[in-house]
């Protein structure tokens, strides 16, 4: 169990979060940005934020190479939604697998109502069938996104996620900047509500916190 921030406002919730790099491998390229106002609160996996998101106005392309239209595709139903990108070595397989591992543990009927989004921080590479490949190693249900950068972007930027564009480091391999939050939204408001970091919570921690998250509770 960590000690975890509580959002003071979800509209100013814009950059207090961290960013990874994934793709050096290397363990040191994290960088805080720090406009938003936050204070610490209990130690819990979760953070339940005072003002919930509003889920991202997103039209993307699923791993069928089909529309998906974020907001109309999980109304109604508890959704996990996740900024990364297949080529990371580190913390979104780990997060992903961590997802996939606690939702094992769930009855099957939950199961199939979980929705578990991940939206690619690197869309150039990610293309509908590299994506839909490596999900699929995850759990075959979860549902990936690629797109256009910008508007990838923008949605994120709507849940306080900053992401840049993939870039070569100084050894030459490409890494995506990115957040690590796993951001919960309720089936009864389409709100996101809870924050999780990917990269620190566990699957005990997930598996826990899953059936609530189901019925909108707080966890």
């Amino acid at each position: 169990m960590r000690t975890k921030t509580l959002i003071a406002s979800a509209l100013t919730l814009t950059a207090a979060l961290t960013l990874t790099a994934c793709g050096s491998g290397d363990g040191d390229s994290d960088a805080a940005v720090t406009d938003k106002v936050a204070v610490e609160t209990k130690r819990q996996a979760g953070t339940v934020l005072d003002s919930p998101f509003t889920k991202p106005d997103l039209v993307l392309t699923d791993t069928h190479g089909k529309s998906f239209d974020l907001r109309a595709k999980t109304q109604g139903k508890p959704t996990l939604i996740y900024f990364g990108y297949t080529n990371c070595p580190d913390v979104c397989p780990l997060t992903m697998g961590n997802l996939a591992q606690a939702k094992k543990q769930l009855p099957k009927a939950d199961q199939d109502e979980l929705q578990v989004v991940l939206v690619t921080t690197d869309p150039e590479r990610d293309t509908p069938a590299s994506l839909g490949k490596w999900l699929k190693a995850q759990d075959p249900a979860f549902t990936g996104l690629t797109g256009d950068f910008d508007t990838i972007q923008a949605g994120a930027r709507q849940l306080g996620i900053a992401i840049e564009p993939p870039k070569k480091n100084a050894k030459g391999k490409v890494e995506s900047m990115h957040g690590k939050q796993v951001v919960a939204f309720s089936p009864k408001t389409d709100k996101g509500y809870v924050l999780y970091n990917g990269e620190t919570t566990t699957i005990d921690e997930y598996a826990k916190d899953l059936p609530k998250l189901i019925k909108g509770e707080a966890p």
